[in-house]
């Protein structure tokens, strides 16, 4: 679609008359403009005194605006009637003419008149005078967000009687800052609430940000380190976590005001923080009730360790790293790579002087640890040496040989298998199934502790690996060591390897309610979607672990649970009596509780120095954010929240615990529905990663950036030499020229309609920069719109259906026909759908079809004024229903191009953002098939005719040219005689004839099917590729003679008329004849080209 101008048809006047009617309006207009400064000064003159000082002054502004108006009026007038005059001399010099015309009307304007005013913060847009030409996303997106924030669209009313909708935002984190997953939650999320916003509900979304205890602490250590030079235990606990408040203040938050940045329409007046105080109240209150409860205890079990960071992680912070061989990787802390992927044999030698039993290990240092050996019950290499024993080399321990089918593989291996419990998940499971001894041989920095033996004793881990490989070689112990594919857990965090350890930890026991969240999916108290994801919870949660929720770190919730040591205990070291724990909300509570534990005993209290998992705080925010555990307004009106929605990783670490949580603390479960999107890739399927230069930082995309720039950020990161490179190159390739300014409601668009891409996104960002087009697209449509309704135009109150023109009537059914698929795809969750359905409707049937088809109307005096007005009031009801379709997906442009549409004068129904305003609806009396149906013959028709084009030389397929349709039923050429002005506008026509079977067939045309009843003919004689043509046709006729050998095969299938239901077999035959027409057509074509061709030579 193109940006018209505003154009005037030639009248049939003389020039005499031109002139005299030009002097009549012109004089008219000059008076009126100045008649108001003239009885300005005729009310001072005779009412000198009357009037006060202000009033005068806003009675001068007053008259200069009307002047302004006049004015422009009268500039307007004089530039048609200069366009009236030209038109008499003649229409060979038309054109070149309204070329100067619109060249002296650009000239004429005041580039100012396109530039928006300076708008005060928060409050609403102040828009230009007129649009700017071009869509500008930073123009457009840059103050409607504070004046939504400002006049509280965002804020939900508990007090209200509307139906709630309630989304919580996946807490990010403190530390964080916007990346791609981000902008697609927020993306998908806000879509939601504003849609709902809209469709009349009490629309909830609630902000809040997560205080990520490892993640805070150590920035801080790193900040404090490079600062100060000093550790945190040099600081002390109480001010290092004071420092940590303090870089929190300064620092924190900033992915939240990034969240803003892509409309994000968050009740802000709701923000919470996992670390403020009702948050902090609700943790503890939570602890206590479900310790009371028996669900929380304390207990020595295998965690995740960091070595660094000296506390137990969670599985989500392990990231695994496949190796296939030998590999050598560098491990903080360590001055040379260390090897991987290498298994160790080594011999223990056997009791009684038996000889001795192979076993093997890619971890040869924990055999400082081993307390037994196991082999297979049945493996009869062993069955000599069932309750015999091995001996240490190094310290003479005893290690029983035990039988454990359920872990011994005898074909793996010399089917012995060392057990070290105390570090290794499967061998802690065999050292419970048979009592053995737990010894840990690393300290929490891991070093080898003096279990290990003074020979190792104070070695770093990898250090001693190579020490104890060589006291084996000098025993003469060592079999040799081969390549071993395994899996090497990485910390997230730090990038040290995680060291399995056996660790005094609080747990929450997870089975009973495991499978109350079982039932709740089960039953359809909560729904997950995708579907196939029901698999998944089923299975995680069927074999659930008990979930370690305490963590060595000093930054997050103290765990409410304190140490009584009692004044006549025998050993006084901390924690080494497990039944002298008392938990409570308080010391004071506590203190009571121990009184109760130990009446009359003299005692001493300490807090457990450990805090709380970080996810234990974040799967309480469907509740903590509402006010919980106080009974609040906010609880009664808003929980159960109405949809989680988040990334489908996360679907056990956090979805899992809140609904474990919310259902046991809450009584209910804390959603009913449970959305998990895909997870982005780049363009070529690859993860995100820094180190291969892919990482796609949302603002970049929203503003903008060049290559330079990227790559200016890839040096400010921590990035070594080659990985640099790597990412630089990386870099170079996917964004050669950069990233082009898109936008927020471009970028949301593709974020949004990516979603139907399975588990994974694959994002490109070309396409990206395609939705950034289309918004100039619908900024011109408005545009366009504009210049066709004038600035004195008024809205209808309601339309006449029955008086409109067809054009009309079809644009209006297919917006009905998007707004049902639009709200059907929402209700589902189906938001690729979503957007196709609008973006279909914007693109092929607006702008491509309706606005081109009525542009004619506006350029002819023809027509008349009744049909001129039908028009733009269908085109108004359009774009007012469209914007407001869309406004969900692209927030920003749909405000602003909704904003400068007329509105009804006066109309207390008008909403004062289009955010506030009814998502359109279906109107019943819109819908009409019969209309539809013609339009797509119509655009059938279209498409055939312009696929012609193509036979062209390049130089010739945007000239008009005369078309011919033929016609085989009278119902197909009353259609297309109707609708000629239709075919001719999107067609590009010169002009059309329908014909019928008994005329004659044109000739030196290019032909092209488009039904068993309608053939169309384009012009082309001297131009026509017959090769390409003849190609063409021959291609047409062997695809429609295989279909016809297809179908015919089936229909004449043994059994096919009695095993066939009847209306398949009419449907068979129908699709049959209209094959034999088209073949028909086909070789009827065939034979015209050949002879225009032989008339030719």
């Amino acid at each position: 679609m193109d940006n018209d101008q505003v154009e005037l048809a030639p009248q049939s006047l003389e020039n005499d008359q031109v002139t005299s009617k030009r002097g009549l309006i012109l004089g008219f207009l000059t008076f009126w403009v100045l008649y108001p400064g003239i009885m300005a000064q005729r009310e001072e003159k005779e009412h000198p005194n009357g009037a006060k000082e202000e009033d005068l002054e806003r009675k001068k502004k007053k008259e200069e605006k009307a002047r302004e108006k006049e004015m422009k009026k009268l500039k307007a007038a004089q530039k048609a009637e200069a366009a009236k005059a030209q038109a008499q001399k003649g229409p060979n010099t038309s054109k070149k003419n309204e070329r100067k015309a619109l060249r002296k009307d650009a000239e004429d304007e005041n580039p100012e008149d396109f530039v928006d005013p300076v708008t005060p913060h928060g409050e609403k847009k102040r828009l230009s005078r007129e649009m700017a030409k071009q869509y500008s996303p930073i123009a457009v997106e840059a103050v409607w967000y504070a004046w939504w924030e400002k006049s509280g669209f965002f804020v939900a009313d508990a007090k209200s009687s509307r139906p709630p909708f309630v989304i919580v935002l996946p807490p990010p984190n403190v530390t964080g800052a916007l990346h791609i997953g981000h902008g697609l939650t927020t993306a998908i999320q806000d879509t939601i609430i504003r849609w709902r916003r809209m469709s009349g509900y009490n629309a909830l979304w609630i902000p809040g940000m997560d205080h990520a205890g490892i993640a805070t602490q150590v920035v801080v250590e790193k900040k404090i380190m490079r600062e100060r030079h000093v550790t945190r235990h040099d600081v002390g606990r109480e001010l290092f976590v004071a420092e940590v408040w303090k870089w929190k203040d300064e620092y924190g938050g900033t992915i939240l005001n990034q969240e803003r940045r892509l409309g994000a329409s968050l009740d802000w007046s709701r923000e919470y923080f996992t670390m403020d105080q009702n948050r902090s109240r609700a943790v503890t209150e939570a602890f206590v009730r479900l310790y009371k409860k028996g669900l929380i205890y304390r207990d020595h079990r295998l965690v995740n360790w960091d070595c660094i960071l000296r506390t137990a992680i969670s599985d989500i912070e392990v990231d695994y790293k496949d190796i296939k061989e030998r590999t050598l990787l560098k491990v903080p802390g360590y001055d040379n790579p260390i090897e991987f992927g290498v298994l160790t044999s080594f011999a223990y030698p056997l009791d009684e002087g038996m000889g001795d039993i192979v076993v093997a290990t890619t971890r040869v240092e924990t055999m400082l640890g081993d307390t037994a050996i196991a082999v297979h019950p049945e493996d009869r290499r062993y069955t000599h040496l069932h309750g015999k024993f091995a001996v240490h080399p190094f310290n003479g321990r005893k290690l029983p040989i035990i039988c454990d089918a359920e872990l011994v593989d005898p074909e793996f291996g010399t089917g012995a298998v060392k057990i070290t419990p105390a570090h290794d998940p499967n061998d802690f499971a065999v050292g419970k199934r048979h009592k053995l001894e737990f010894i840990n041989i690393f300290t929490d920095d891991g070093k080898i502790n003096s279990n290990g033996g003074s020979q190792f004793e104070g070695m770093p881990r990898f250090k001693a690996r190579v020490a104890v490989i060589e006291a084996l070689q000098k025993q003469g112990l060592c079999r040799g060591a081969q390549n071993n594919e395994m899996r090497l857990g990485i910390c997230s965090r730090t990038n040290d390897v995680v060291e399995p350890m056996i660790k005094p930890q609080w747990f929450v026991d997870c089975a009973d309610m495991a499978k109350e969240a079982c039932d709740a999916v089960t039953d359809g108290r909560i729904e997950i979607i995708p579907k196939q994801y029901e698999a998944d919870w089923f299975r995680w949660l069927k074999n659930i672990r008990d979930w370690c929720i305490s963590r060595q770190l000093w930054w997050g919730h103290r765990i409410p649970a304190w140490y009584l040591t009692l004044e006549d205990d025998m050993i006084k070291e901390f924690g080494f009596y497990n039944d002298h724990w008392v938990v409570g909300i308080n010391e004071k509570e506590a203190q009571a509780e121990a009184n109760n534990l130990f009446p009359g005993k003299r005692f001493y209290l300490a807090q457990d120095p450990d805090v709380l998992d970080t996810w234990f705080s974040s799967g309480l925010a469907p509740i903590s954010s509402l006010g919980w555990p106080d009974d609040t307004e906010d609880m009664r009106a808003f929980y159960p929240t109405s949809v989680l929605e988040t990334g489908h990783d996360i679907l056990f670490f956090w979805v899992a615990r809140m609904v474990i949580q919310g259902m046991k603390l809450a009584g209910d479960v804390p959603f009913k529905q449970v959305y998990l999107h895909p997870m982005i890739r780049d363009a070529h399927g690859r993860k995100m990663s820094k180190s291969l230069g892919n990482v796609v930082d949302p603002l970049d995309v929203i503003n903008g950036i060049t290559l330079e720039g990227l790559q200016k950020k890839l040096e400010q990161g921590n990035l070594d030499k080659n990985e640099l490179l790597v990412a630089r190159e990386g870099q170079v390739k996917d964004f050669p020229g950069g990233i082009a300014e898109c936008g927020a409601d471009a970028l949301r668009f593709a974020l949004v309609s990516y979603t139907a891409q399975s588990d994974k996104i694959n994002l490109d960002i070309q396409r990206v920069v395609g939705y950034r087009q289309w918004c100039n697209k619908l900024w011109n449509a408005i545009r366009f719109a504009m210049s066709k309704l004038g600035s004195d135009y008024i809205p209808p109150e309601k339309l006449v259906i029955e008086s409109l023109p067809f054009s009309c009537k079809w644009i209006l059914s297919v917006l009905n026909g998007a707004i049902s698929r639009t709200i059907l795809a929402l209700e589902s969750y189906d938001f690729s759908g979503a957007t196709s359905a609008v973006y279909s409707w914007w693109q092929y049937q607006l702008c491509d079809v309706f606005i081109e088809v009525i542009k004619p109307l506006f350029t002819s005096d023809l027509k008349s004024e009744s049909l001129k007005k039908a028009t733009r009031d269908t085109l108004w009801v359009c774009l007012d229903n469209g914007l407001r379709l869309l406004h969900p997906f692209m927030p920003f442009v749909t405000e602003e191009l909704w904003q400068r549409l007329p509105q009804h004068a006066g109309s207390i129904s008008r909403k004062e953002s289009i955010m506030m305003s009814d998502y359109p609806s279906v109107v019943e009396e819109w819908t009409n098939e019969e209309i539809e149906n013609e339009m797509n013959l119509i655009e059938s028709t279209v498409r055939s005719i312009r696929s012609l084009r193509t036979l062209l030389p390049p130089n010739e397929r945007h000239e008009r040219r005369p078309a011919f349709v033929l016609c085989k039923t009278n119902a197909v050429a009353g259609i297309i005689k109707q609708h000629e002005l239709e075919i001719s506008t999107l067609a590009t026509l010169s002009s059309i004839k329908v014909l019928t079977e008994n005329d004659a067939t044109p000739v030196g045309c290019a032909v092209n099917i488009v039904n068993e009843h309608l053939s169309v003919y384009l012009q082309v004689q001297g131009f026509l590729n017959a090769e390409a043509e003849r190609e063409k046709l021959r291609k047409r006729k062997e695809e429609l003679q295989r279909h016809q050998e297809n179908l015919a095969q089936r229909m004449s299938a043994p059994g096919y008329e009695e095993k066939v239901p009847q209306h398949i077999q009419e449907d068979n035959v129908a699709k049959l004849n209209k094959l034999m027409g088209e073949l028909e057509i086909v070789e009827e074509a065939q034979a015209n080209l050949d002879h225009t061709l032989a008339d030719g030579n």
